[in-house]
């Protein structure tokens, strides 16, 4: 058994979440570990959203960089207490655990660690960095997000089927394509972003009582761990998302980490 790494610091800037992101990619890509999979996915997402904010392209792109910390930073306590051999939330226990399993498609791993880290997390930090009254002036930005990985799904979608002959195939046709568009699409950036943001002001409602705060995050969780465990189905829904990975895991973190288009 591999020795307990010990706690770090959680990064406290965009530079240092990209950097973090990057060892959790490369500690994947060396082990073989399907973790690496959504790792190496949402460090491209980050760096193109520092390319934004470097651009000046939201409202207030200072906020923005606070909001894209707090909201790795729960992704990167939750791998580090995994490692760690701790329990993190339990939509990210469901999503880690199903890590070892070569049965489900490289898609399956992604929407895994979407579904954790958009319909749990995402409406946590941006509740966070913008709290009560002061959420409804991020709406604009936080829309501005789909735009981002709007410009990353051409690019995620050819490199799923560089990795998954079957995928391929199925993507042959013009509706099937489509399809695709809306397995990653509507799942990632409309209905799961969209929740999101319901559920930020949900919490936003609550003010400061820490109590109600924590049951409605805590019953989110457990909605969010049960959409996991459909994600994760064996099966035709395998089989309509590219079929069983194959022991090329290395390989496939390595195309997803690239920076084809449109990131750097």
């Amino acid at each position: 058994m591999s020795p307990i790494p010990a706690p770090r610091a959680l990064p406290t800037n965009i530079d240092d979440v990209i950097a973090r992101l990057g060892e959790i990619v490369e500690d994947a890509a060396d082990t073989g570990s399907r973790l690496g999979y959504f790792g190496a996915l949402y460090n491209r997402v980050t760096i193109a959203v520092r390319a934004g904010i470097r651009a000046r392209a939201f409202d207030d792109n200072a906020r923005m960089e606070r909001l894209d910390v707090i909201f790795a930073n729960r992704y990167i306590e939750a791998y580090d207490r995994h490692t760690r051999r701790e329990s993190p939330s339990l939509s990210w226990q469901t999503s880690f655990g199903a890590a070892a399993r070569p049965d489900l498609s490289v898609l399956q791993h992604l929407l895994l660690g979407m579904n954790a880290h958009i319909n749990l997390d995402l409406g946590i930090a941006a509740a966070t960095v913008a709290p009560g009254t002061q959420l409804d002036a991020l709406h604009g930005d936080f829309d501005r997000i789909n735009d981002v990985l709007g410009s990353l799904l051409p690019t995620v979608e050819g490199q799923l089927r560089e990795m998954s002959p079957t995928l391929d195939r199925l993507s042959g046709a013009a509706n099937a394509a489509n399809r695709l568009d809306e397995r990653i699409g509507n799942f990632s950036m409309t209905k799961a972003r969209d929740a999101a943001w319901r559920f930020a002001r949900r919490l936003g409602s609550l003010g400061d009582n820490a109590t109600l705060r924590n049951i409605d995050i805590g019953a989110r969780d457990a909605v969010t761990a049960a959409l996991a465990l459909k994600i994760q189905e064996p099966g035709p829904s395998s089989e309509l998302m590219g079929g069983a990975d194959s022991d090329e895991v290395a390989a496939h973190i390595r195309i997803l980490a690239r920076q084809d288009v449109g990131t750097g």
